[in-house]
Parts: C-alpha cells; sequence; structure tokens
C-alpha cells in the first residue's frame, strides 16, 4: 500500500508556478493569487499585492485582482502608506481597521476603504539589497490578520523570498522593458543555460543565474546571446567554455 501523498510546502508550490508560468509577469500575478489564496483562510477572501522599491521608484509587479493593485497604487500616489513603510524600512506594518488609522493623514484610510476594505498587513521580502519589497495583503474583514495569520504570514513571506529575488534579479539585469520581454521570449534556452552552469560549477540556481548575468555585463552581452552561446559550446563532454572566469569568481568568494 503506497503511503499518502504529503501536501506540498510553499516553498514547492511556488517552484510550481515558476516552471508553469509563461514569463515573469504571470509568475509575479499568480505569486500574489496564490498568497491571496494562502493568506485569506476557508470561507473568506483576500486582496494580495507585490510592491517592489527600485532606484527610488515603487511599483506594483504581480497582483491578485485589478482591485489590489488599485489599492497599491493608491499608496504611491500619497507616498505613503503601509506597503511602502514596511518596504522601505523594511517592518511589519498592520493595520486593523482603517476606520480607526490615522498614520497616514485621513486620505490614505478613507481611499482604501472606499474599495470595502477594513484591514491591512505588510510585510517586507528579504532581496539582499538588490532592491526592496513587500507583500501587501488586504481583507474586507476589520482585525482580520491577528497574531496567528500574521505568524502564518511572515513564514510564507521567509519561505517565497527567494523567488521573487530570482525573478527581481533578471528585471535588474536588463537594459529596459523591450531587452526584459526578449528574455522572456528566450525563456527555454535561458533555463537550458542555467541546468548547465548548475551542473559545471555544482551550484545552486541563483548562483548560476549570478554567473550569467555578470558574464553578461563583463562582456556587454545580451542575456539570451550569452545562454546560446553556452549551450551551442556543450555538444561534447569536458568543453571548455567561457565561464571558466565568472565560475572562478564564483569560487574566490565560496573560499
Amino acid at each position: 500500500m503506497l503511503p499518502p501523498e504529503q501536501p506540498l510546502s510553499a516553498t514547492d508550490q511556488v517552484q510550481n508556478l515558476i516552471l508553469e508560468s509563461a514569463d515573469f509577469e504571470e509568475f509575479l500575478n499568480e505569486l500574489a493569487r496564490f498568497s491571496a489564496h494562502q493568506m485569506a483562510g476557508e470561507g473568506d477572501d483576500a486582496l494580495c499585492g507585490i510592491t517592489l522599491l527600485r532606484d527610488r521608484k515603487a511599483a506594483t509587479i504581480g497582483w491578485s485582482s485589478d482591485s489590489a493593485r488599485e489599492v497599491d497604487e493608491i499608496q504611491y500616489s500619497l507616498s505613503q502608506g503601509p506597503c511602502l513603510t514596511a518596504a522601505q524600512e523594511e517592518r511589519e506594518v498592520h493595520v486593523p481597521d482603517l476606520y480607526e488609522e490615522n498614520r497616514w493623514g485621513p486620505d490614505y484610510a478613507s481611499a482604501v476603504a472606499s474599495h470595502g476594505l477594513r484591514s491591512v498587513l505588510s510585510l517586507p521580502f528579504n532581496l539582499q539589497g538588490e532592491a526592496k519589497a513587500a507583500l501587501n495583503l488586504y481583507s474586507s474583514a476589520p482585525r482580520k490578520f491577528n497574531d496567528q495569520a500574521t505568524a502564518r504570514a511572515r513564514l510564507f513571506t521567509r519561505e517565497i523570498s527567494q523567488a521573487l529575488r530570482l525573478a527581481v534579479r533578471f528585471s535588474l539585469h536588463t537594459d529596459s522593458a523591450a531587452n526584459l520581454r526578449a528574455t522572456l521570449e528566450s525563456r527555454t534556452i535561458i533555463d537550458i543555460a542555467i541546468g548547465i552552469v548548475m551542473a559545471q560549477n555544482r551550484c545552486g540556481q541563483e548562483a548560476a543565474v549570478n554567473i550569467l548575468t555578470e558574464a553578461s555585463s563583463n562582456s556587454n552581452t545580451k542575456l539570451r546571446d550569452i545562454a546560446k552561446s553556452l549551450v551551442d559550446s556543450v555538444g561534447g563532454a569536458g568543453t571548455r567554455t567561457h565561464f571558466e572566469e565568472p565560475r572562478k569568481k564564483q569560487a574566490d568568494r565560496i573560499g
């Protein structure tokens, strides 16, 4: 008799989202929808947005619904709010009831409450200095995010930080939105190249991405071209590639 299948962890489910998504935009939106579902609880609903701060600009890069994006953008227009505070100061921000909230003035609380929302929880991601980001959860129920819900959200945010960090790292190493779209269209060749680098260097996915992006930056070559060159170069066993120098840098950092 086969043992019962164990439920997938949040990390495993997010990894499946990466594999099943056509591009990073789809992945980030699926991640926001998944986060909203995870945090809502049974018989309830929640909204979720993912805020990214980079170059002093804020943007919602993933949203569970149009309403989630709209309430995030209220904060950007006012230059203040819980998700901005959580991302900028890298700390949790809890709004038990918008009807009783005045930390960011009356305009913020009344504007978000007009969407039928009552409580907010924003938690920072750990992106290790590349950029700052926060997970923003909204509920129509006042005091929705109690101590138990907040602890669950805190653990969940830690579990998915690595996946978000990987997505942000790809976007940070593209020169423009056009280059990013071209990179996404070339996802297959890039994924193969990442696998090759992981095998060659006996490293994890994040380290492999770093090696590829460093090689792209150092040679002033597009990431897709770097990936294609690597894939083309490994037709036989023991093939030497121009990734030996980035690999040496990686070894030096580890050593």
